[in-house]
């Protein structure tokens, strides 16, 4: 927990990314605000005592840590990558802990339309089943041998963070409990997304939903030599897939210039959502 005074703030990390990714994000807003960011089971130091990972048990371990922490006032909830598949699950089941949510570039209740996309070089080597593939032989791995298998590395961006930072990101990468997670939770995610889906929709909860720069990321890709056809084809829908989360009571921001790690490349736009939620609750 960041932060002493102010409205709560929970940040739901994407899958297989850690809260030390969002150190520019909580260091502005936990001036204003309490800021709690997590590392769901596996994640971090977190123990996995239970290898069936999946949005419902990622809603009641955060259900029972608001429980914990006594909050008085309902929670901005801000969601990124699967941690906003997880954020819509919890907002649907407990929408009064909710005042407000933020989703960030976040994976859609209809992700299974990614899948029915053409794109033969793209999902050469990432399809949900080659990452389960590899993700479960990460898991058997010594940390040493998952430094010298996957080499890891700071982007730019995490490499402007302050030092001690920089060595939680390489060491978090680091942890077979990890890759065990996460096979699970790409297992169980579409099934949780058809789920989410048809449960009840809260019609008054504040609602931004930011984007990613859908032009840039096509751009990105072309520059690492990725068919222009087949990006054009996977962003148009990605970007349509984020317009299809808005609602009611929601807004709609795109991140220029920012990839899908929008708190990395444009923490300004989380900050200033945050901040207009906020604006409107209290």
């Amino acid at each position: 927990m960041k932060g002493s005074t102010g409205a709560p703030v929970v940040i739901l990390t994407g899958m297989g990314c850690s809260f030390y990714e969002w150190h520019s994000v909580s260091e502005s807003l936990c001036k204003t605000n309490r800021v709690l960011m997590y590392h769901r089971p596996g994640l971090g130091r977190s123990q996995l005592q239970d290898d069936n990972r999946n949005t419902r048990k990622a809603v009641q371990e955060l259900f029972n840590l608001i429980e914990c922490l006594d909050f008085k006032e309902p929670i901005i909830l801000v969601g990124h990558s699967y941690g906003g598949l997880c954020a819509q699950h919890f907002l649907k089941k407990y929408p009064y802990l909710v005042g407000g949510l933020i989703l960030v570039d976040s994976t859609s209740v209809d992700l299974h339309e990614l899948d029915e996309l053409d794109l033969p070089l793209l999902n050469k080597d990432s399809t949900d089943e080659i990452w389960i593939q590899k993700c479960m032989e990460y898991s058997t791995m010594s940390e040493d041998e998952i430094f010298h298998e996957l080499q890891p590395s700071l982007t730019e961006k995490e490499k402007q963070l302050p030092t001690e930072i920089q060595r939680n990101i390489l060491t978090f990468s680091l942890n077979p409990l990890l890759y065990k997670a996460m096979a699970s939770e790409i297992r169980n995610w579409k099934y949780d997304a058809e789920h989410i889906k048809h449960l009840h929709n809260p019609k008054n909860t504040p609602l931004i939903v930011i984007g990613r720069d859908k032009q840039f990321n096509i751009q990105t890709g072309i520059n690492d030599g990725s068919p222009k056809s087949e990006l054009e084809l996977f962003e148009n829908t990605w970007h349509q897939l984020i317009i299809d989360q808005l609602s009611l009571h929601s807004e709609l921001i795109i991140a220029e210039n920012a990839s899908h790690n929008v708190h990395l490349d444009r923490p300004d736009v989380i900050e200033k959502a945050v901040g207009k939620v906020v604006s409107q609750l209290y």
